[in-house]
């Protein structure tokens, strides 16, 4: 399977993350996203009116992050936080889901956080982070079954913060969760991306989206 940049770009979450980002840094990355046909800008919470303004009347979309990084927030400030994104313009939520309790074998926790945000999304995207790079396979597994019975539309592989993206955990998640994986930490280069999509990824989250499509 051959995928050119140009497939590849329509797969991209352009993503910006970091604390320090300005104004002008969003209306590049939207500038960006623009040029190059991303599938999405993913920014924080407080740029999503920002971003829904500079890609108003364009087919990419605006993604925010919930509960970003930890996960350890409450359902219902997640829950909220979410339904104030969707007001300001978001269509795409990518929400870390309650590692802790994953860890603790509370699967109904981890259920009702992803329910809570779920809920309140309607017919925006859901990807749900598991934050792979600390979990076991079986916890990988159980967190995949857990996002779709709450009726996520995605599973992510990370944050970013902590461990990359493998095409072993695509793979898993692929046969456990089915499709809607977004594959995303550490991922530099266009031979990772293809390599994670052709394990199963249907999105893809990065940073360095400009250099994976131009080099």
């Amino acid at each position: 399977m051959k995928i050119t940049r140009e497939q590849l770009a329509r797969m991209i979450d352009h993503t910006l993350l970091k604390p320090d980002a300005t104004a002008k840094d969003i209306k590049n990355l939207c500038a960006e996203a623009i040029e190059h046909n991303f599938a999405s800008v993913c920014v924080n919470p407080v740029h999503v009116s920002l971003a829904a303004k500079m890609l108003e009347g364009t087919n990419i979309k605006v993604c925010t992050v919930i509960g970003f990084p930890l996960g350890a927030s409450t359902p219902k400030t997640k829950a909220f936080e979410t339904k104030n994104a969707l007001t300001n313009g978001a269509q795409e939520v990518d929400m870390v889901m309650n590692i802790g309790a994953l860890k603790s074998g509370d699967y109904e926790a981890v259920k009702q956080d992803i329910s809570a945000v779920v809920a309140v999304a309607r017919d925006a995207i859901v990807k749900v982070i598991l934050e792979t790079g600390l979990l076991t396979d079986e916890e990988k597994v159980h967190a995949c079954r857990l996002a779709k019975k709450a009726g996520a539309d995605f599973v992510k592989t990370s944050t970013g913060f902590y461990g990359k993206a493998t095409v072993h955990d695509v793979k898993l998640m692929r046969k456990v969760f089915g499709k809607g994986i977004k594959a995303s930490g550490g991922i530099r280069t266009y031979e990772d991306a293809v390599a994670l999509v052709k394990a199963g990824a249907t999105r893809i989250g990065t940073s360095a989206a400009l250099s994976i499509i131009q080099n």
